[in-house]
């Protein structure tokens, strides 16, 4: 049985950045609801703030040392795999060379890379723990240093990546704001108070209502509008708890003192014959306006319609007449299934991976001419409406507009067969990202595939394999990343040890090959560093620091005949 655990951290009294008001009761307030009403054990409900009491013997103020032991005392002691958690985090972000980074309470400005918590591992931590993680961010973006780096657009792609839901307080320009007269940011009053009123049952939900509250509460306390960014990833994910019957009344009366609410409306007061004539004006009134709004609403309806009957004509205008239907039926607008859909709340498809490598294109097939031809009058086609062959969404575009012709037009068997070929791009599209190791972009396109076609089972049993290799990838270069943390400059025994972890990546999984280059970088560091001992004569510390080159590594060979030779000398 899966367990709920959920860490939230708070942070107020920053030593580098100006002070925050209400991080720390963002953070008391979500572990205390997730506790009193979400079902959740205390036990299992991790507080970080300044003032929170120790976990343990472990400290729970919030420097960045204590939080990642936190985090690694969770994962080697208690977390299951399809455990369920819940991270929220209130406090400052930084995005630096192009990483994002949560700010701990000690964390510099000036020394970002040090003192910052990477989201990046933090994110790869998780999805190594095979949790089921819900990330609530509620970042603040500093004024002044690094404000021009937008803070989020990493967490937005990693989240995508790494298949993990992630909810942003506001988009990567915005600044995300709290408010004194809430005690909350603006994101964190909203999602208690759909917590709260139950319009956080699950992620669905809870998206439409943060979308459509957190800027209402901007507005209301005359704010700059922020809006949140939620990444859902297309598989079962961490619902709201739920909140029992018993509670309600309890819950309604708490959501006051979080959020402001409508006034509610005067209960009704008992009729009286001088009020009687009153309500009789009033049913009147009632419909006059009635009708008043159906009158507005059919003049907007009939608007509606001649606007969408005009586009439906420039539509028809524009698509080449091989495309077009002899018998001037209504020509449907064609929904794009685009492989990144720009969403003002909502990211849903991968957009970029981890760099890697350059890798080898597969050789391409050469076409017959008749296969040539019939290619080249489907690019055709594509020019004609203006579409991309090289984007997976237009060429889907391109399937659905075809598919609509009937048989016995005479374009249809050309419609065929164009479809078959852009279905055939779109696969060779997949399939190229894969080899660039952009799995997620791959298997998003590949899902365009049209099932009626041939090669639907063909991209389907690929989907499957580039999840496997999307997984394995992720695991390795975490085992990658990992490596590279325990090297320290000038000592030899450190990139030792690297490369002892950088060899547990298995030769026939993706991140291989990253492994492999790391290890003979690694390599040539060790014996650069045994030439440096070397010349200033210190023969038995170079022979023993050569020493540490593995056997197999690209620097092996030579700091064998090195060792050889500085023993020579060393004699002599």
């Amino acid at each position: 049985m899966a367990n709920n655990w959920a860490i939230a951290i708070g942070i107020n009294q920053y030593q580098f950045f100006q002070p925050l008001d209400c991080a720390q009761a963002d953070a008391e307030a979500v572990k205390n609801f997730l506790v009193t009403n979400g079902g959740f054990l205390s036990q299992q409900c991790l507080l970080i703030t300044e003032t929170s009491p120790p976990f343990g013997d472990r400290s729970t103020y919030p420097t960045k040392e204590n939080i990642l032991l936190l985090l690694e005392d969770f994962a080697a002691a208690f977390w299951r795999p399809q455990d369920r958690l819940w991270f929220f985090f209130s406090g400052y972000g930084v995005n630096y060379k192009g990483q994002d980074y949560l700010i701990p309470v000690e964390g510099d400005p000036n020394n970002v890379e040090q003192t910052g918590i990477e989201v990046r591992t933090l994110m790869q931590s998780l999805q190594v723990a095979n949790l089921d993680a819900l990330l609530l961010l509620d970042i603040n973006r500093a004024f002044g240093t690094y404000a021009d780096a937008y803070i989020g657009k990493e967490t937005i792609e990693l989240a995508k990546e790494l298949q993990i839901t992630t909810i942003l307080s506001c988009q990567p320009e915005q600044y995300s704001h709290e408010s004194r007269e809430l005690g909350h940011g603006f994101f964190t009053a909203a999602l208690l108070e759909a917590l709260r009123y139950n319009h956080g049952r699950n992620l669905t939900n809870l998206e439409k209502y943060l979308s459509v509250r957190t800027p209402e509460l901007c507005q209301h306390y005359w704010r700059p509008t922020q809006n949140p960014v939620i990444v859902l990833v297309p598989k079962p994910q961490v619902t709201s708890p739920q909140l029992e019957d018993k509670t309600e009344a309890k819950v309604e009366s708490q959501a006051q003192q979080v959020i402001s609410s409508p006034t509610p409306p005067t209960p009704p007061t008992p009729s009286s014959p001088h009020t009687q004539k009153r309500s009789s004006n009033n049913q009147f009134l009632l419909q006059l306006l009635v009708w008043s709004i159906a009158t507005m609403l059919l003049l907007c309806l009939i608007v509606v319609i001649l606007f969408r009957d005009r586009a439906r004509f420039r539509l028809a205008e524009i698509l080449p007449p091989s495309l077009r239907t002899t018998n001037n039926k209504k020509i449907d607008q064609v929904s794009p299934q685009p492989d990144f859909t720009p969403s003002p709340t909502v990211l849903t498809q991968p957009k970029t991976q981890l760099i890697i490598p350059q890798v080898t294109s597969t050789p391409q097939v050469t076409p017959s001419p008749d296969e040539s031809k019939q290619r080249n009058q489907a690019l055709l086609e594509l020019r004609k409406m203006s579409l991309s062959q090289n984007q997976a969404s237009d060429l889907r575009q391109a399937i659905d507009t075809a598919s609509k012709i009937q048989p016995g037009d005479s374009n249809y068997t050309q419609a065929q067969e164009n479809i078959k070929i852009w279905s055939r791009m779109i696969l060779d599209l997949a399939q190229n990202r894969a080899q660039q190791r952009q799995y997620a972009n791959a298997i998003s396109a590949a899902q365009l595939v049209p099932k009626e076609q041939l090669l639907y089972s063909e991209a389907q049993t690929s989907i499957q394999q580039w999840r496997l290799e999307a997984k394995q990838y992720v695991s390795n270069t975490t085992l990658i990343d990992a490596a590279v943390g325990l090297i320290r400059d000038g000592q030899a025994s450190t990139y030792n040890r690297a490369i002892e972890v950088a060899q547990k990546v298995p030769r026939d999984e993706p991140g291989f090959d990253i492994a492999q280059k790391s290890i003979n970088s690694w390599s040539e560091n060790i014996l650069h560093l045994a030439k440096k001992r070397a010349t200033r004569k210190e023969f038995k510390a170079a022979i023993e620091t050569a020493a540490l080159v593995p056997e197999g590594t690209a620097a092996y060979k030579e700091a064998q005949n090195a060792i050889a030779q500085w023993r020579k000398n060393s004699q002599s």
